[in-house]
């Protein structure tokens, strides 16, 4: 591996343990140089990989598909935590599993979908260590009833900067620091984690358009108290009446009475395939037969993707109801397409989400109408109701709605208009995603996470030394 070329896999740590690397979030925008990175295989030996960092400290990293700098450490070391990756216990009847920090959602679905159990909290992909959902205390499309992932977490082995393996319990104050901590309270080495019982694998779906965005979150109102699963495609370049047009897509676990002859021969069975045309610029570059470097500017500009969103749109059905999905179609299609973050070319992308509560619903309309007077050209833009907040003091979600979108990082002015949507976000009593973020203005954070000092003060207490440190916290005085 060349020490100048960003990396954004598990094949991180696959050359000599000490060699010099080049390491990006998933959106490859800031890449940074860790002086080391390791990859352990038990907790001894990410033990001993943490007394031997240096003055630049450590910070944990999964499969690296958190979007900005969370899981990158300049100048010190990165511990690639995928090589602690066993299923240590499966209780069958409770629905519990215990399992290393290492272990991926994907192999996770692998062996408990059969069971009959699913996790209980998945995002856009399933190729996500359990480290990782817990350190950025991940939400999916069943936010609004089912919480986030740190919810489902029964107990976790925390390594602290000390040296010591602690058994940290929900409810208690390391436990919320570390739940959504991105990896600064120290190294989770191991969860125990409930999960949800499901009769098969495949997803009863409904969809429907919505010719704009009031009429949007009029729907998602009055019915997401029905469905498990909610989440919105929204056009971000519809402008005039049609702004914030959008395919609304809410479903559950099919029973098994829902299902085909064919399909109850094999309830349970997970094998998710290749899906060339799946949606979004992975889709469109891979109908073009483009290499994931090799992307012409106009591919992913604004005319090219505005009729991508407009065919897309009238595409959709008025209203289809009970379509039947696959697990990895209905909540992972872009995992069909390897690498798909390098079809925005070697700029990379900037994923940006926030959210904002109930009540705020104006300043939202503001914000998706300043984006669409810009002409983001952004494809994979979504929005979804959370639920309750959730008890970490740096957790992302909080009861309101939340929007994520991506663009391309080039975008002439998109510096300028995300400081601006920082600004109303925080006016609003919002917050951005940490784990999506690698351009946050400090001065911001503690109007957006108003237990920020709480935290500060047990990183101080727990980690005199700065330990375990990232780029992140750096930026943001972490």
């Amino acid at each position: 591996m060349s020490a100048d070329r960003p990396t954004d896999s598990r094949t991180v740590a696959a050359d000599t343990p000490a060699s010099p690397v080049t390491v990006t979030g998933w959106g490859r925008t800031a890449p940074s140089a860790a002086r080391r990175l390791v990859r352990p295989r038990n907790h001894e030996e990410t033990a001993a990989a943490v007394r031997r960092c240096g003055a630049r400290g450590a910070i944990a990293r999964g499969l690296g598909r958190a979007y900005g700098d969370a899981a990158q450490n300049a100048g010190g070391a990165v511990l690639d935590m995928t090589g602690l990756d066993r299923i240590r216990a499966i209780d069958a009847e409770a629905g519990i599993v215990v399992c290393d920090a290492g272990v991926s959602l994907h192999h996770l679905m692998e062996v408990l979908l059969p069971l009959g159990w699913f996790v209980p909290v998945t995002p856009g992909t399933r190729y996500v260590t359990v480290g990782g959902a817990i350190g950025a205390d991940i939400h999916g499309k069943n936010h609004h009833a089912s919480g986030s992932f740190s919810r489902h977490v029964r107990s976790l082995q925390l390594l602290t900067a000390d040296g010591e393996v602690r058994t940290t319990l929900p409810g208690t104050e390391l436990f919320d620091a570390t739940a959504g901590g991105m990896g600064l309270t120290g190294v989770i080495l191991s969860a125990t984690i409930g999960l949800h019982p499901v009769e098969s694998s495949l997803m009863s779906v409904d969809t429907e358009r919505a010719p704009d965005l009031d009429e949007l979150m009029a729907r998602l109102t009055a019915g997401d108290d029905r469905y498990r699963y909610s989440v919105a495609w929204i056009d971000l370049l519809a402008r005039g009446g049609s702004t914030g047009r959008a395919v609304l897509t809410r479903g559950d676990h099919a029973p098994l009475e829902a299902l085909p002859p064919r399909a109850l021969r094999r309830p349970l069975e997970f094998r998710p395939r290749p899906l060339p045309g799946a949606p979004g610029f992975a889709g469109l570059a891979g109908l073009a037969g483009l290499a994931p470097d090799f992307v012409p500017r106009g591919l992913i500009g604004r005319t090219s993707v505005s009729c991508f969103n407009d065919l897309w749109y009238r595409r959709a059905p008025r209203a289809r109801a009970g379509e039947l999905q696959s697990v990895s179609a209905f909540f992972h299609p872009l995992d069909g397409v390897p690498h798909w973050n390098r079809v925005y070319g070697r700029s990379g992308f900037v994923q940006y989400q926030f959210v904002v509560g109930f009540g705020q619903e104006e300043a939202l309309h503001r914000i998706v109408r300043r984006i669409a007077r810009h002409r983001c050209p952004s494809f994979l833009a979504v929005l979804k109701r959370f639920g309750a907040a959730d008890p970490g003091w740096l957790s992302f979600p909080m009861s309101g709605w939340t929007l994520a979108l991506d663009v391309p990082a080039g975008l002439p002015g998109l510096g300028p208009l995300l400081d601006a949507l920082d600004e109303d976000v925080a006016e609003a009593g919002g917050r951005v995603y940490l784990a999506k973020d690698s351009r946050l203005r400090p001065e911001l954070l503690t109007a957006m996470y108003p237990e920020v000092q709480r935290f500060r003060a047990l990183r101080a207490e727990l980690d005199p030394r700065g330990v375990f440190v990232s780029d992140l916290s750096r930026r943001l005085s972490l």
